[in-house]
């Protein structure tokens, strides 16, 4: 196995028990933790992408992601009550599949953070310009709030956004645990408020028909919608400040999945059932996709004023159905707390390019720290800079399957990862045992593999291209920079008694000492 470079789990565990942080989150942080970053614009935003691609059948897309994530789940509570240390999917596949695995994973993280950023500040502008234009009574330009995809120039509320979240944690503005569960509040109350005054004015007609689209639209959609339930996961890279994590991780990360999944279906039962969610411009039984110049034709051609042509779907409704104030309040209330959700998956982001950077398979520059802020400035900024470009210029709809790539990718490896490690490590403590094991980690992976083969087919080829990048990269420096290479750990020089990493140094290779490994 000294090919493959593992990572032994002693290791990781003696590394992460001399470095680790203050454990003080307990089940219901984490699982505030949790709703907070699974709330976000998936549920606010891409509910009207999901209606255009499966219409009313978007319910069992909703239902479809929401069983792979609880598949998800299950396999990463078991792993993370086993290995509760930082770097999620990275971590894990780094113990049980060796370097070159965990490099493609760690690399896949950076696609689902980095690229979710951009999708969730695209959505925040789609709900800002609508503040903006209700309260203010001012319309910002349509060159200004749109990309090149819609006929504009460039999503300047989304870059405004970005700049603003990346100079926060330059400057280490950071939530705390109270405003995290004050926003998460905000947010399940703008949810409830929707639900409450959608579903009485429900018509069953608007679900005639049920899938405008064929049968297999409602996994199309799913592909999109499971991007309203990436979050759960950043519940795991918080083992560390964890009190009992092997108690607390589970609760948080299967609870925050429940509570999510009954308030979206309870929302897309109201967006359908109060006004209708059919989608726009079909033609022999297929329809344009979202984020596409067809699609922008066919909504301006459009003079219902369909949900799946509306930046901000659930707001546009309540004007709809006779509550334009509370659809105001919901627009402000998503204004407020959608940012909280790109700082969270800009600061897991430069999480994971700070693991790897101390790892050694990323340049250490990246983990530098600024002398005044104390924080990882560089990757940082490096990291608001692709954000903003992304969010500029780019559909919500795109990006949103862009980032599930990288999702995806590391769901597939943490599901695969708990079949070996049952194999490889059957007498290591497992304070949570996932039930039934060789059904759900299997079933987990065939959810992945189908929901990426349902893909754009812009996403699929980003995410094989990202990965022929990061493979090159590899090899070109991290290969044989990194510490497994170099025979060393991040602590061992202060405390010889913690376990080696498990393979010597490559031939060739200079060591810290100066000799000749």
């Amino acid at each position: 196995m000294a090919d493959w470079r593992v990572k032994s789990l002693d290791s990781i565990l003696a590394t992460a028990e001399k470095k680790s942080l203050t454990r003080s989150l307990g089940a219901f942080q984490l699982t505030m933790l949790g709703i907070g970053g699974i709330i976000g614009t998936g549920i606010f935003v891409l509910t009207s992408e999901a209606a255009q691609l499966a219409g009313p059948a978007m319910l069992l897309s909703f239902v479809i992601a929401a069983t792979v994530c609880g598949l998800a789940a299950l396999c990463y509570a078991e792993l993370a009550s086993m290995v509760p240390v930082s770097g999620s999917a990275y971590t894990y596949s780094y113990a049980t599949f060796g370097e070159l695995m965990a490099w493609i994973v760690g690399w896949a993280l950076v696609l689902e953070y980095a690229v979710a950023a951009s999708a969730v500040a695209v959505g925040w502008s789609g709900y800002a310009v609508g503040v903006i234009q209700e309260f203010l009574g001012y319309e910002l330009p349509f060159a200004l709030t749109n990309g090149p995809y819609a006929g504009g120039l460039i999503n300047l509320p989304a870059v405004i956004i970005s700049i603003a979240v990346t100079a926060l944690l330059v400057v280490g503005t950071k939530e705390s645990a109270t405003v995290n569960a004050v926003l998460v509040v905000i947010k399940v109350a703008a949810l409830t408020a929707f639900v409450v005054l959608a579903l009485p004015a429900y018509n069953a007609e608007n679900f005639v028909p049920f899938m405008p689209l064929g049968s297999t639209s409602a996994i199309t959609a799913a592909s999109i919608i499971f991007f309203a339930y990436v979050g759960f996961d950043a519940v795991s890279t918080a083992a560390e400040e964890t009190k009992d994590p092997q108690r607390n991780i589970p609760i948080g990360l299967i609870g925050s999945l429940v509570i999510c999944t009954v308030f979206y279906l309870a929302v897309g039962v109201g967006v359908i059932g109060s006004y209708g969610a059919q989608p726009v411009g079909i033609i022999d039984g297929t329809a344009p996709y979202p984020g596409t110049p067809e699609l922008v034709a066919a909504c301006n051609a459009d003079t219902v004023a369909s949900v799946v042509c509306s930046n901000e779907a659930l707001a546009h409704v309540l004007r709809s159905i006779g509550h334009p104030g509370v659809g105001n309040l919901l627009g402000l209330a998503a204004g407020f707390a959608l940012p909280s959700v790109i700082l969270m998956m800009m600061f897991a982001q430069t999480r994971v390019f700070f693991v790897m950077s101390r790892d050694g398979l990323l340049p250490r520059a990246l983990s530098k720290v600024h002398p005044k802020f104390k924080t990882p400035h560089i990757v940082t900024m490096i990291t608001g800079a692709a954000v903003t470009i992304g969010a500029a210029f780019f559909p919500v709809g795109q990006l949103a399957s862009i980032s599930n790539g990288g999702t995806l990718c590391a769901f597939f490896f943490v599901a695969l990862a708990i079949l070996v490690l049952r194999r490889t490590q059957p007498d290591r403590k497992r304070s949570f045992r996932t039930p039934a094991v060789w059904v759900i980690a299997p079933a987990a992976i065939v959810g992945c593999l189908v929901l990426f083969a349902f893909l754009s087919w812009t996403a699929i080829v980003f995410f094989f291209a990202w990965a022929a990048i990061g493979i090159v990269f590899y090899f070109a420096y991290g290969r044989s920079r990194s510490n497994v290479a170099l025979g060393i750990d991040g602590v061992s020089e202060l405390d010889p008694d913690i376990p080696p990493q498990g393979v010597p140094p490559l031939p060739g290779i200079h060591t810290p000492g100066g000799k000749d490994a």
